[in-house]
């Protein structure tokens, strides 16, 4: 059935176009605003004390739209100390758009910006190489879908936090529509190795296996898809890209899969309709992730199953 249809992902032009049409049609970036202004000021709480310098490690920084929020905060929060903060990214166009944010921005004098144009996979072999430094603050928004090991990801960033550091990772709820959508139809799209289907139903089970200390938080977020059921919209057609992660999906998707997945996205388990729009169940979960484990007896758990392979993790564990 899908034998015709090709992964979004195989396509970045259209990729990239489809995610800017998606963001300008979602309440994505408001949300997480929202959670920076609301919630962020407490989890950074203890994470600069005593520090003359705070180290920000941003793994998938994107164009740095969010990135610099926090960094905000993180000042706010810190003035005068000063922040030294890398980021990992594999797209040289979207670091290129970083950077011009950054110029655009002020009150950066006491932030030191470096960037790394890898994948995560990548800087992770690299620091592997040399002595790690510790860190204390690394975030993660949407890029989980983008790893191969999620599991040992963690393991590896955690393994680099300092006394009072947190993790922040941003990705789609369990409660979202996405994630129903994906679990109902996701056999009979196109796969693409770059990317997979995770949820924080998903991370939480990781981090509960893993014996990790972590809170979660859903925020609603929608999108408006309205123009999806608009034949020969040039929006509603990026916007069904985005969605189904296919790419061309209303010119190469058999009939029957698309009449389908257009009924449900119109039931209340995806969408609600209000107002002229019809808005798609976008939840996200912020998950922190503390340095600690849920309990000390997880250290010998770890070396019993040889979950952690190098010196730097387990004497980081006795850290503890």
């Amino acid at each position: 059935m899908a034998s015709c249809m090709r992964s979004l992902f195989s396509e970045h032009s259209r990729y990239v176009e489809s995610c800017r049409r998606f963001l300008n049609n979602s309440t994505e970036h408001q949300c997480m605003q929202g959670f920076m202004d609301k919630k962020l000021p407490g989890i950074i709480a203890r994470i600069g004390e005593t520090k003359a310098e705070i180290k920000i490690l941003n793994i998938g920084g994107g164009a740095g739209e969010i990135d610099l929020q926090i960094l905000s905060k993180v000042q706010t929060q810190y003035p005068g100390i000063c922040i030294s903060n890398e980021v990992v990214e594999p797209s040289a166009e979207q670091i290129v758009k970083y950077k011009e944010r950054v110029a655009k921005t002020s009150n950066t004098e006491n932030v030191k910006l470096s960037w790394h144009k890898e994948m995560s996979s990548e800087y992770q072999e690299q620091i592997l190489q040399e002595e790690p430094q510790k860190w204390d603050f690394i975030h993660m928004i949407q890029m989980l879908y983008y790893v191969e090991d999620i599991p040992a990801t963690l393991r590896f960033f955690h393994g680099l936090l300092g006394a009072n550091a947190k993790i922040l990772i941003i990705l789609v709820s369990a409660t979202s529509g996405w994630d129903k959508l994906l679990k109902k139809y996701g056999s009979l799209l196109p796969r693409d190795d770059i990317c997979q289907y995770v949820t924080s139903s998903d991370l939480t089970q990781i981090l509960d296996d893993l014996w990790i200390k972590y809170e979660c938080y859903v925020l609603v977020s929608t999108m408006d898809i309205i123009d999806c059921f608009i034949n020969g919209n040039e929006n509603g057609d990026l916007l069904w890209d985005f969605l189904i992660e296919t790419c061309n999906f209303n010119k190469t998707a058999p009939p029957d899969l698309r009449a389908l997945i257009m009924k449900d996205l119109q039931e209340p388990e995806f969408s609600v309709k209000k107002e002229g729009k019809v808005l798609f169940n976008n939840n996200l979960s912020f998950i922190v992730v503390e340095a600690y484990y849920k309990s000390p007896v997880f250290r010998i758990y770890i070396l019993n199953n040889c979950l952690l392979h190098t010196d730097l993790h387990i004497k980081h564990i006795f850290t503890y």
